[in-house]
């Protein structure tokens, strides 16, 4: 009998990924404990709502505070299991919880109350009205590997502060980094019901979709996204999707070539590359190419890859071997194709059998997997354009519209162009950093999926919104009520007359005809 039960139990293991050492070994959740973590969270929801805003912000605080005493020590274990350097750990993660709990802290309570509502008809203005947020109740997180940290701290601490409790499924390569944000929330006066961690595979996940959460917080592939979204239309399931992207880098012909060329290898390379926001394509003028790959090349073979948690390290490993194959086949495609490798094209076999060599290709075009499908690896791929208006039409050819940049020294000409592509942000002369604005949102369009996390958008989906309307005279029957009569619809005229016709004297005139609607009898 307990060998039946032993090989029923599924288990997943955190692996560093620079030098395959298993760094511990996790029960995943079955379907009965997901449904009752749930439960547990739906029973604390309505204390820790009740609770109120301005004490779940000094939760906020605490939670703020604890993480920077151990900003170094969560960031070595983000290095440890999800393979980045400690300074992208503390950079691209640390600072981004931290400053997305400032945000909260900041603002939450002035967007969270309730918010007067004017009404500009006169037929209501003997009423006045409100807009009210509440939680959802209890929201559900499924979050990635590639920011294990800084993307479910983002997503949980807007829940919380909303009045939500929150029940987060990580990515099974990064289980411990999920449990080290529960510690940490933990201690900052989080209950055990109100933020709750399950470990497990894809089941796991598909056990807390169909558990009884009242919304979904999603960051994936497209193909998951999408097989979420149907299976959440069911039950008309609130989501947000977040699905990656396409990322294009425009470099026009008056850019500083030295500080674009700088930005395209940090925005190609920075977390090996897996990265939603990374630089997945660059255009660049047909008059700076050439000048272009020449400074991207001699940047790239600078880079010194290795172990992320070795201080002089720029690119660490790839988070798996699958995912280094993917980008493999993406280079080798592209090359039997026509484009040339200009550095790396290869893996760094000396290093791990997850690393590959920082690569920059030239000659790209859009029959090119590379150009089309999302790599999520250490490549900048690069093609020359003509024009402006080419160069819009390339980044728009895209299935996804997460992120796109715009490179040039006339702010005015690159946010002019920056409104004519197809994404959720489009940043100026820089890139990817707009994770890091926490008041800005973050989300996308087409097939990078919808809704928003970050800033007021992203906490506006953390709450269902509620019209209170109270009227000012409750002992009065109102005119429109029923009592219509042969005169009522003549009343009517003249009051919509008194109201939206144009010139004054016809507006008098509408008013003395409506004038006895004020009279008249009423059942």
């Amino acid at each position: 009998m307990a060998t039946d039960l032993q090989i029923a139990v599924r288990r997943v293991s955190s692996v560093n990924p620079a030098t395959g050492e298993v760094l511990r070994e996790l029960e995943c959740a079955s379907e009965k404990e997901v449904l009752a973590v749930v439960a547990r969270a739906r029973a604390a929801q309505v204390e820790w709502a009740a609770l109120g805003v301005r004490k779940r912000i000094e939760v906020l605080r605490e939670f703020q505070r604890r993480l920077h005493g151990k900003k170094s020590e969560i960031a070595e274990a983000i290095t440890r299991e999800a393979g980045k350097p400690v300074a992208e750990a503390l950079t691209t993660e640390v600072l981004v919880a931290l400053d997305v709990a400032r945000f909260l802290v900041e603002n939450a309570y002035r967007l969270l109350r309730d918010e007067p509502l004017p009404h500009g008809n006169l037929a209501t203005k003997l009423k006045r009205g409100w807009l009210v947020r509440e939680p959802y109740g209890v929201v559900g997180i499924i979050s990635p590997w590639n920011y294990p940290f800084s993307i479910p701290a983002t997503e949980a601490l807007a829940a919380l502060v909303a009045g939500n409790t929150v029940v987060l499924k990580p990515s099974e390569f990064t289980s411990l980094v999920a449990l080290e944000l529960e510690s940490l929330l933990r201690a900052a006066g989080v209950s055990k019901a109100v933020f709750q961690v399950v470990v497990g595979d894809g089941a796991t996940g598909a056990a807390l979709l169909h558990s009884r959460i009242d919304k979904l917080i999603f960051t994936g592939s497209v193909a998951t996204g999408k097989g979420i979204a149907v299976a959440a239309a069911e039950r008309l399931l609130p989501v947000v999707l977040e699905l990656g992207g396409k990322d294009p880098m425009l470099v026009l012909d008056d850019a500083d070539v030295d500080v674009a060329s700088s930005a395209a290898v940090w925005g190609a390379f920075v977390n090996a590359g897996q990265t939603c926001l990374s630089v997945e394509r660059c255009y660049v003028h047909r008059s700076l190419y050439e000048s272009f790959l020449k400074a991207c090349v001699e940047k790239t073979k600078k880079l010194r890859v290795g172990n992320g948690r070795d201080r002089e390290t720029d690119v660490g490993p790839m988070i798996h071997e699958r995912q280094l194959r993917i980008v493999q086949s993406h280079v080798d495609d592209a090359v039997a194709r026509g484009a040339r490798v200009l550095a790396g094209g290869s893996r760094f076999p000396e290093l791990g059998q997850n690393f590959y060599k920082p690569t920059v290709l030239a000659d790209l075009t859009h029959e090119m997997r590379i150009m089309r499908e999302e790599t999520f690896g250490p490549v900048l791929p690069v093609a020359a354009f003509e024009n402006d208006e080419e160069a819009v039409q390339l980044a728009n050819d895209s299935e996804f519209g997460l992120a796109a940049s715009v490179w040039t020294r006339d702010a005015a000409r690159g946010e002019r162009l920056a409104r004519s592509i197809q994404a959720g942000t489009v940043m100026v002369n820089d890139v990817v950093s707009c994770f890091g604005i926490s008041e800005a949102p973050h989300g996308g369009v087409k097939s990078s999926g919808v809704g928003r996390a970050h800033g007021r958008f992203g906490l506006e989906e953390m709450v269902r919104l509620k019209y209170l309307d109270s009227d000012l005279m409750p002992g009065m029957k109102k005119v429109w009520w029923y009592g219509y009569g042969a005169s009522f619809a003549r009343q009517m005229e003249g009051f919509l007359d008194m109201q939206f016709a144009r010139g004054l004297g016809n507006r008098l005139s509408g008013a003395m005809r409506a004038a006895g609607v004020l009279r008249r009898k009423r059942l």
